[in-house]
């Protein structure tokens, strides 16, 4: 059997729910469809003895206009990523992450690698430590030891050396050996680097 893509499973969520006619009685209808850690949550004995009552899931990590956003993506096909939910990538990444939803993860990695900044990067190579995400991880760290010199001399950065000193490290050293190979040329007469020769 062939593997299905994030899209497929996504796209396929809806049509499940209705096959399946289970938990209807419930706010948040479409994350259940198309997310399994919804569907565990409403499933559960719970919200089963409450069949009678609308029950509502509360998602209290994420503000009034990114759970639109969040519910409004659900409804969607799945394709893109709306202008609006563009604006609120960060706490949609979060959540497809927390809700299982690989689809919407992918687009939103593919969003913010695509609007890599000096505003942004560190922002964002932070958020992909958390799950830690290799795709978004590569894009920022590169991006930000390219520009290294920009960012290094910025309040942000100074709060990220705080708060991620590990990854801190791990930038200057990236870019001190990039700057260390543009100093050392191998020598013509010894073949290695050095300012001797």
């Amino acid at each position: 059997m062939a593997t299905q893509t994030n899209q497929q499973i996504f796209s396929g969520g809806f049509a499940k729910v209705l096959e399946e006619q289970w938990q209807v009685d419930v706010r948040l209808k479409a994350g259940a469809s198309r997310s399994e850690v919804f569907k565990k949550m409403l499933e559960s004995d719970e919200v089963k003895t409450l069949a009678e009552q609308v029950e509502t899931v509360t998602l209290s990590e994420m503000k009034k206009e990114e759970l639109e956003t969040f519910v409004e993506f659900m409804y969607s096909d799945g394709t893109m990523l709306s202008p609006k939910a563009k604006q609120h990538v960060r706490s949609l990444y979060l959540a497809a992450d927390k809700y299982e939803i690989p689809h919407l993860r992918d687009l939103c990695r593919n969003e913010m690698i695509s609007s890599l900044d000096i505003s942004n990067a560190l922002d964002f190579l932070e958020l992909a430590q958390i799950p830690f995400d290799n795709g978004l991880n590569e894009a920022a760290f590169s991006y930000v030891k390219k520009n290294i010199s920009t960012i290094a001399s910025s309040e942000v950065f100074k709060l990220f050396v705080a708060s991620n000193p590990n990854l801190a490290w791990e930038i200057m050293k990236a870019s001190v050996s990039k700057t260390s190979n543009s100093y050392f040329k191998a020598c013509r007469n010894c073949g290695s680097d050095c300012f001797y020769c």
